[in-house]
This record gives structure tokens, C-alpha cells and sequence, in this order.
């Protein structure tokens, strides 16, 4: 808003202004205030660009070209016979140098650069020392007695206490299921086909195999055949389960073949 009166010379807003975003910058706490003071800088920065552009300086500015002319003269530049040819035809100041005036601009400029020059070996120091020998790591012996017990690591321990919590939290997970869907629906039988298997995970359908077969053994469902000779679950009281425990023969332990043509 105050553009105009911060960019005149005789102005000290742009510099209170400065002065008083300091002071408001110590209270910053939020990212909101610091990217309003980012802002700010951005402005004042712009400004005093423009301030400083503005400003008149009588000092003299370097020219390359003077000081090039002046480095031949003094070198010892001969242009007569460049004059007597006529070959300045681009306009530009040609000439010969004489021979030593190279050496004349290094023993002029020699002076200002009194520092030893360091040296260093091109092929490396001419004395060396001997290698140091390397220390000889002795093999610890393997024991021929098989006495002593390996320890298992304790990562090892870790991942076997977690495959069986996820072992544990599948089963119970897979009971509730089993007997959600029975407490609805009692009277229609659960395939264990159906409920076991994955039709797009082979490997799932293993697992959930694997896991029905806690639930089994563990007396909590039982199997059955139904009229077409297929397998069906159904899950069990806990009065139920324990009449089963004390009968002969209650639980047999089978192994299921299942190819993966077959689970296709």
C-alpha cells in the first residue's frame, strides 16, 4: 500500500518495517505466521532492489577494454609497422609484443605474491616404510562333543510366538463364523467345501484346511456326510463336546488330498 513513500530515498519505512517483522517473528508459533513473515521478505527484498537501483554512485566502473590497453602499453606494444601495412581493417588495435614482455608483466607482478611455492613429490617420498604386517586371526575350533545346546535366537522365538497368535486369531475367528452362520440358520447344513474353500487363492484354501482342522480337534465342530456323500460342518455345544471325548472313537485324524486341478 505504501510502495511509493518506502521507495524514496528520504524514507525509513522499509527499514521500520524491517525492524518491526523482527520483533513479530519472535512470537512465531504457527506455520501459518511463518509463511506470512516468508512473504514479507519476499516483498522487502523486492523493494529494496528497487531501492538500491535508484540509487546515483560516482564511482568509476571497470572497463576491460581500458585496462587491456593499458596492460599492452605497458608491456611494450610496437604498432608502427602495423600502421605502415594498413592490416587494421576490423578496427581493432593489433601489434607485436616484444620478446620478454611476458617476463616483464611476471617481474612486475611478482611482488604482489611473495609466497613460497609448495612442493610436493610427483612420484611420491623416496623413503619407504615397510608394510605393516596383518594380524592373524586364529579360527576358533568347532567342538567335536554335541553336548552343548545351540541357543535359537531370540528373532527367530519372536517370529515363532507370532505365526501361532496369527495361528490362534484365524481359528477363533473362523469358529465365529461357523457359528454365526449356524445360529441363523440351523437347519441348512454349511458345505465344508464351501466354507473352506478360495476360489481365487490356492494357498488360502490350504490355510483355511489347516485352521478348520483346530476347530476339529479341538472338539468345538464335527463332520458329517450328507445324503450326497459330502462333508459337512456343523459346530458343537460345549455338553456336545465332551460326550464326544468320553465315546470311543469320537475324533479320527485323516489327511485330505487336494491337488491344484482338483481345487480348480
Amino acid at each position: 500500500e505504501n510502495r511509493e513513500d518506502m521507495l524514496s530515498s528520504k524514507s525509513n519505512r522499509l527499514t521500520e518495517a524491517l525492524e518491526e517483522a523482527n520483533k513479530l517473528f519472535s512470537g512465531v508459533s504457527c506455520a501459518r505466521e511463518a509463511a506470512l513473515d516468508a512473504q514479507f521478505l519476499v516483498l522487502a527484498s523486492n523493494l529494496g532492489k528497487e531501492k538500491a537501483n535508484e540509487l546515483h554512485s560516482e564511482m568509476t566502473a571497470f572497463d576491460s577494454l581500458a585496462f587491456a590497453e593499458d596492460l599492452l602499453t605497458f608491456m611494450g606494444i610496437n604498432r608502427i609497422e602495423v600502421e605502415e601495412n594498413g592490416t587494421d581493417s576490423e578496427g581493432i588495435s593489433g601489434g607485436y609484443l616484444p620478446c620478454n614482455a611476458w617476463h616483464k608483466l611476471g617481474e612486475e607482478t611478482e611482488k604482489y605474491f611473495r609466497r613460497a611455492p609448495s612442493f610436493h613429490y610427483m612420484l611420491g617420498s623416496f623413503k619407504s616404510d615397510p608394510p605393516v604386517p596383518r594380524q592373524r586371526i586364529e579360527r576358533q575350533k568347532k567342538t567335536t562333543g554335541g553336548e552343548e545346546k545351540r541357543a535359537m535366537p531370540a528373532q527367530l522365538k519372536k517370529m515363532e510366538e507370532s505365526h501361532q497368535e496369527a495361528t490362534e486369531k484365524e481359528v477363533e475367528r473362523i469358529l465365529g463364523l461357523l457359528q454365526t452362520h449356524f445360529k441363523n440358520d440351523p437347519d441348512t447344513p454349511i458345505s465344508f467345501f464351501d466354507l473352506v474353500i478360495d476360489p481365487n487363492s490356492f494357498a488360502r484354501t490350504v490355510e483355511n484346511i489347516f485352521h478348520v482342522s483346530f476347530i476339529i480337534r479341538d472338539g468345538f465342530a464335527r463332520l458329517k456326510l450328507d445324503d450326497d456323500k459330502l462333508p459337512i460342518i456343523e459346530p458343537l455345544k460345549d455338553n456336545e463336546g465332551r460326550e464326544d471325548d468320553h465315546s470311543a472313537g469320537a475324533r479320527n485324524q485323516v489327511v485330505i488330498s487336494l491337488s491344484h486341478q482338483e481345487w480348480k
